[in-house]
């Protein structure tokens, strides 16, 4: 009975020591993963379902640029399996200790990541731009990069792992679909932002920052740009000043007096919802919610829930007619009978579109044959004015023999990328010719069912062989 007795107090003596609450396992695994920020803890929260609870560094109320580094946070770094981080642009506190760690634990730095899309500083061109989840399509990729690392340590959970991965990468591609839908209500409303952290807004959704103040909290605004951005305040040509939750802004009263101007506060590190799975899209749903109210004020708050919340039933695809390179009509009914994997883009595209189809043609090849044939790639143009069947002809030609370049009259084109959910701006040429526009558009891949039905867009930004992944894991 002593050694009993004993055996007890040494047992509660190292509960005490170390919380089993940190790592709680719902099935007895010993996985300990420890992230640094809210958003990407939701992440890895979901993927980790049924198997174990992620630590979290920077928690309630707080942002990354104020934490310090406590023993409680120095202990879970030690301990850990697995330490997923921002970098250094974000969570200088973390530097120094993540340099530290043994060389069993497996660190990953997600700013050095070759598949997302991260962004240079538009500050300092030796920094990265550390707001990367603010692009849905980043999300998605994290969640397939997050899901390969936790299969090759922990073989033996695979099918949890890719359970959680289907069931989380559904609710944010159907996330994806909602912003981007949504983001069509905020044309014509230039915003001021107090801090950059809005750089993949714009380009994944066709925000317009017109400026911003500081790169980040602590870096004062000059004086300069004080007066600069704030006559532009006082003479209208701003609709919206957005701030963030948490960030100190010591010129904000200097530049506020006197204007009357629409102002909101956004929430990028979700400091004000608990931690946990569904953390990402509430915030990502907030964040989008305050922008367009702040940019179209009249619009109310059940109409925009409305737009933004109704999308996940919406269709995407419709009704149409185009013709291809080779005459031929294109129709729904001509694309079914195999998957149509489409990409809208322009031939006078000079970089995204390229690339893009490059990717598209890689990824096809790496298919196992049985796989391939059942795929029809297509290339739709956003420029019929340009994009004539000859020129489609010549363009398809250099990235498969199986491609097939679509277009046709400009009416009916902006039903399609209406249909699709598509967003195509014209960029007039900065030296004023009129045919050298260029055109923003979207750049994901959209995978049809050969019955006609959406299956899935896949984002911008995967390798080859990530985009021949998800078809794979698509086509049956």
């Amino acid at each position: 009975m002593r050694v009993a007795g004993q055996r007890l107090r040494l047992f509660l003596a190292l509960l005490l020591l170390f919380p089993v609450s940190v790592w709680a396992s719902a099935d007895g695994g010993d996985l300990r993963v420890v992230v640094s920020i809210k958003p990407v803890h939701a992440i890895v929260s979901a993927l980790l379902q049924g198997i174990t609870k992620p630590a979290l560094l920077v928690g309630r109320g707080e942002i990354p640029q104020n934490h310090r580094l406590t023993s409680r946070d120095e202990d879970l770094l030690k301990r850990a399996d697995v330490v997923i981080w921002a970098g250094p642009e974000l969570e200088k506190f973390m530097a120094g200790a993540v340099a530290a760690l043994p060389k069993r634990v497996r660190v990953v730095t997600l700013l050095d990541s070759d598949a997302l899309k991260i962004l240079p500083s538009r500050w300092n061109d030796r920094e990265r731009d550390p707001y990367f989840w603010l692009d849905s399509r980043n999300a998605l990729i994290l969640v397939d990069e997050l899901t390969r690392l936790f299969l090759e340590i922990d073989g033996e959970r695979a099918h949890v792992y890719r359970r959680n991965r289907d069931r989380l990468m559904r609710r944010l591609g159907e996330l994806d679909r909602r912003l981007e839908y949504g983001y069509r209500g905020l044309k014509g409303g230039i915003i001021l932002g107090y801090f950059d952290t809005l750089q993949y807004f714009e380009q994944a959704y066709a925000l317009k920052v017109g400026a911003t103040l500081s790169p980040r909290p602590g870096v004062p605004v000059t004086a300069e740009r004080l007066l600069k951005q704030r006559n532009k305040l006082l003479q209208g040509e701003y609709a919206c000043v957005l701030t963030e939750r948490g960030m100190a802004m010591p010129e904000y009263d200097l530049l506020m007096n006197g204007v009357k101007v629409n102002h909101a506060e956004l929430d990028s590190f979700g400091t004000r919802f608990e931690p946990g799975e569904g953390l990402y899209l509430k915030l990502m749903e907030y964040d989008t919610r305050t922008i367009k109210k702040c940019v179209h004020p009249k619009g109310t708050v059940q109409e925009d829930r409305n737009e933004m919340l109704s999308f996940a039933g919406e269709g995407i695809g419709g009704r149409f007619v185009l013709i291809d390179h080779n005459g031929k009509l294109v129709t729904p009914e001509s694309m079914r009978g195999k998957y149509a994997l489409i990409y809208f883009g322009y031939t006078y595209c000079p970089d995204v579109c390229p690339t893009s189809l490059q990717i598209m043609s890689s990824a096809l090849k790496k298919l196992p044959p049985a796989v391939r044939r059942k795929i029809q790639p297509y290339f739709i143009t956003v420029d019929p004015e340009r994009d004539t069947q000859k020129v489609l002809a010549d363009y398809v030609a250099y990235f498969d023999k199986d491609l097939i370049g679509v277009t046709g009259s400009k009416a009916m084109i902006q039903r399609v990328l209406n249909e699709f959910g598509v967003i195509a701006e014209r960029v007039p040429d900065k030296g004023g010719d009129p045919k050298k526009y260029l055109i923003d558009h979207t750049a994901s891949f959209y995978l049809m069912a050969p019955d006609g039905r959406f299956i899935t867009k896949i984002a911008h930004g995967l390798t080859a062989d990530g985009v021949a992944r998800k078809l794979e894991s698509y086509v049956r």
